[in-house]
């Protein structure tokens, strides 16, 4: 048995992970709550809701309860979510609280990270998290709901993207005299954000006095579902203003529909060829290339560095009802690290990835900006993609493509020290870790497609 070392904070119980599967243990200390909440079948109601994983009762002594949830295929952290993965993981937090207050119970945390995306949509994952409500008790938690999910929201929406990252930095979350500050002064004046985040920043950084205790504040379950309901459709209501050039992408490229399809036709058809079912599209940006594998694959994570172009690629799943794909927003030049007690409590991108063990990886429009933009050598991006998949299919646009051509340009004087771009150099590379299958031209385009596999041994 090995317990997860996210799992240590809170004594209700912890899960572990025995011959690959995950398990949860309960603790003697949650049993009442436990049971209560599955007794009044407060459980099997959010099970039907799809608002929280479900699970079986294996075994029950007095010692210990194990239960196993549904597994997850791949987690992802709020600081990898885009704005509406974001907004949409907040707003489940808040409607599973209305839902057990009207069952007189209660979110005893309000984690960002109790949430993931599963089957494509926000689910929440801590099931030890609920516990009886006390009449006329606030909710605890309110104030952590609004330092993972409110704050960074607010920040993202008037700043930009970069706030949804707060938690990799922050992993208790941002304090609220710190939203406070960012916020223009007229933010006191609307009632939702002066009371979530003005109001309860009040609190922030205060030391109990000896033979003081704060007073007893008293709110009634109706008041409190209102005022959640009222925080509800305020965060329903965001939306993010934030637009990059790689979140048009596709209505920009440089190809034309001929070569753009004909580069369609080869990607699924080498993917069937090596019988790849799952995959991860690196640098994906709204999943237009990965989406054509769907026939044949069980699970796609598409990373980009790109959060409006993740976030319509997320819309788009929601849209269609998609349940393969897995968005993610994700930097390969600075991918999401290992962070926490003891640099473990949250897995990095790659290792995760690794766990994932996907099939097949593919870069396409990636090379030139991982080599020209960000100075790694093919050798290094090589053995990086090599870590990841048995299988790569990867675009390389040559020195005449308009693209390579721009970030050449932008070099000035530096131009020269990238004289040995060109496509030799990255095959030779390429093939210290892989075997060449096959590569072709993309007609009518000054780009090569490349199917490589993985050295082994």
């Amino acid at each position: 048995m090995r317990r997860h070392p996210s799992s240590y904070r809170d004594p209700s119980g912890f899960v572990y992970q025995e011959n690959g599967i995950f398990y949860r243990q309960i603790n003697p200390v949650y049993f009442k709550e436990y049971k209560a909440a599955t007794s009044s079948g407060v459980y099997q109601k959010l099970f039907d809701k799809k608002w929280l994983i479900p699970h079986e009762e294996l075994r029950s002594d007095e010692e210990k309860i194990i239960i196993l949830p549904e597994q997850l295929d791949f987690v992802t952290y709020p600081y990898e979510w885009s704005f509406n993965q974001y907004k949409h993981a907040a707003q489940l937090t808040l409607r599973i609280q209305i839902f057990l207050l009207e069952n007189n119970f209660s979110l005893k945390d309000a984690s960002a990270f109790n949430v993931t995306f599963h089957k494509g949509k926000a689910v929440f994952i801590d099931t030890l998290s609920i516990e009886k409500y006390k009449e006329n008790n606030p909710w605890r938690a309110l104030k952590q709901f609004n330092e993972h999910f409110f704050g960074p929201l607010l920040l993202a929406q008037k700043y930009g993207g970069s706030f949804l990252k707060t938690l990799q930095h922050s992993i208790n979350g941002i304090d609220l005299s710190e939203v406070k500050r960012q916020l223009p002064f007229t933010s006191r004046f609307h009632p939702i954000i002066y009371s979530h985040i003005h109001l309860l920043s009040k609190s922030d950084g205060k030391k109990p006095t000896e033979n003081n205790d704060e007073k007893k504040i008293s709110l009634s379950k109706i008041s409190q579902i209102k005022m959640l309901q009222a925080l509800e459709q305020h965060i329903d209501a965001m939306a993010s203003k934030e637009n990059t050039e790689w979140s048009s992408y596709y209505n920009q490229i440089n190809y034309q529909e001929a070569s753009f399809q004909n580069k369609k036709k080869l990607i699924k058809l080498w993917c069937a060829e090596v019988e790849a079912t799952k995959i991860i599209d690196l640098g994906g940006n709204d999943g237009t290339f990965a989406k054509e594998l769907l026939n044949q694959a069980s699970q796609i994570i598409i990373s980009d560095i790109d959060q409006p172009a993740i976030d319509q690629c997320y819309l788009n799943q929601l849209k269609s009802k998609e349940q393969r794909l897995i968005p993610i927003v994700c930097d390969l030049m600075q991918p999401s690290p290992s962070i926490g007690f003891q640099n473990s409590e949250r897995d990095s991108f790659t290792s995760r990835v690794i766990s994932f063990q996907p099939d097949l990886s593919m870069a396409l429009a990636l090379i030139h900006h991982i080599t020209l933009t960000g100075n790694v050598p093919f050798e290094m991006s090589a053995s990086y993609f090599s870590k990841l998949s048995q299988y790569l299919i990867i675009e390389f646009p040559d020195r005449d493509d308009s693209w390579v051509k721009f970030i050449l340009d932008s070099k000035r004087d530096a131009r020269h020290l990238f004289d040995d771009y060109s496509i030799s150099a990255f095959a030779k590379a390429y093939q210290q870790h892989f075997k060449l299958i096959k590569s072709e031209k993309i007609e009518g385009t000054e780009r090569t497609l490349f199917l490589f596999k993985r050295h082994e041994g």
